[in-house]
């Protein structure tokens, strides 16, 4: 090994290449960039560590972070500690998935596209709609690129966006449109759940779609069909971005109206994990079956009459359409889609119900009992599936430190994207959680509250 760590170069590997290039130094290499911007000092970095040591130095690093093994996580705005079935790792680890790569040859590639094929039947089934595409890169960008479809199918440029969809997706949704010549007009909420006369005033001739969220961002279900309504009297399509679990209880949102449905599929058998890799999910209506981005598997017939499987319906920028393509989404998360599958089909129909179920119930349990702890009282009192809204006593910043003292991840600081909400706390619960959770944790936030 040499002195420069674990560069796989000798100190004679370096001299012999120099003496080829007829140079002296490596920084002769670089004279055509100008000395102003030239790092002219050596890096401060530690010096090279032995693979024995290194190897329990990065332990001891890691072993500052606190997971969820050691937490309890009522933590959600986007990402939920779910069930993962033991199932899904084996499955998704065989190397046939694993370092499966773009399926463009079908005739080597029938088992990945059977899997996907099968990911987009569930898919569709699951949102209530026809066609679902495999895939996206996760759920905000899928909002983004669904927005987008909508502009091109009407011709208009103008998107209604709530004021309760994620703050995160609204600001990626403001990203796509600044590079589109797309206006946003944003609605504001009523009680933790979208103000229908702002949104009557607001959809014109010039919307292409209005974007909502269901559950929202504050937890509660809003009225898709009665918006659903109003979109498709003004010629503008409905765009809902939607939680997975949640539709083991509640109406698909295809059933009630919406024309685009997205989704973060990270619930379905995908971990955490720093934030990814995620699963974006897409499900349209027929009508828009070929303006949706992204890859699509049909199924069909070979020559001999056997069932088989292909691409189809390409409209990729380096496929036919190039410059003309409707997105620059050019691969997907097939690993991450197949997790989604194997999970849903372990689950199965009455599986999902009962999970939300589940979710459903714990969640209120926990609302109730923190309600009956002083300084706390609710933030709104819509209707919720898993996640609810409250408001503490104390600055939020300061009970989520003191609550992970005790062990507790206490939810998400919604005064952190609007002021107006300064002492809001997200709060949610899903199967995870035990009685023992709940109930441990309504004693910690009334030690908390109490000095």
């Amino acid at each position: 090994m040499s002195r420069f760590g674990y560069l796989p170069h000798t100190d004679e590997d370096r001299e012999e290449m120099l003496r080829a290039l007829g140079i002296e130094r490596v920084e002769e290499l670089f004279r055509d960039i100008p000395p102003s911007i030239r790092l002219t000092s050596a890096l401060d970095l530690p010096k090279p560590m032995p693979e024995l040591a290194l190897g329990k130095h990065m332990e001891q690093l890691a072993s500052r972070n606190q997971h969820l093994g050691q937490l309890v996580s009522f933590l959600g705005a986007g990402a939920y500690e779910h069930y993962q079935p033991s199932v899904v790792d084996a499955i998704i680890s065989r190397s046939e998935f694993y370092t499966s790569y773009t399926p463009y040859q079908p005739e080597m590639s029938q088992g990945l596209l059977q899997a996907i094929f099968e990911y987009q039947t569930m898919i569709a089934e699951l949102t209530g709609t026809d066609v679902a595409n495999a895939s996206m890169y996760d759920g905000v960008t899928a909002l983004a690129e669904a927005a987008l479809v909508a502009c091109q199918h009407t011709r208009r440029d103008t998107v209604v966006v709530s004021a309760t969809l994620h703050p995160e997706a609204r600001r990626v949704l403001q990203t796509y449109a600044n590079g589109q010549a797309i206006r946003l007009r944003e609605v504001p909420h009523r009680g933790g759940r979208i103000d229908m006369e702002a949104l009557e005033a607001a959809v014109d001739g010039d919307t292409a779609c209005v974007c909502v969220q269901y559950p929202n961002f504050f937890g509660a279900i809003e009225d898709l069909r009665a918006m659903a309504e109003l979109a498709h009297a003004r010629g503008a399509l409905l765009v809902v971005q939607t939680y997975p679990i949640a539709l083991g209880l509640l109406e698909a949102p295809g059933a009630l109206g919406a024309d685009i449905v997205v989704a973060e599929g990270q619930p379905l058998g995908i971990p955490l994990s720093y934030g990814g890799p995620y699963l974006g999910v897409m499900a349209v209506q027929e009508f828009l079956m070929r303006r949706i981005p992204g890859r699509l598997v049909g199924e069909t017939t070979d020559a001999e009459g056997r069932r088989g499987f292909v691409l189809t319906l390409q409209a990729r920028e380096q496929h036919i359409r190039r410059e003309k393509a409707t997105s620059n989404i050019c691969t997907n998360q097939s690993l991450c889609a197949i997790a989604a599958t194997v999970f849903l089909a372990y689950m199965g129909k009455e599986g999902l119900q009962e999970l939300a179920l589940q979710n459903y119930h714990k969640a209120h349990y926990f609302r109730a009992r923190l309600l009956e702890v002083p300084g706390v009282e609710p933030l709104f009192d819509a209707p919720f599936f898993n996640e609810f809204a409250l408001r503490v006593a104390r600055r939020v910043s300061d009970v989520q430190r003191e609550m992970l003292e005790r062990g507790y991840l206490f939810g998400y600081d919604l005064g952190r994207d609007d002021a107006s909400l300064a002492g809001g706390v997200l709060i949610a619960v899903t199967e995870v959680r035990t009685r023992a959770d709940m109930d441990g944790a309504v004693a910690a936030i009334k030690e908390v509250l109490a000095q």
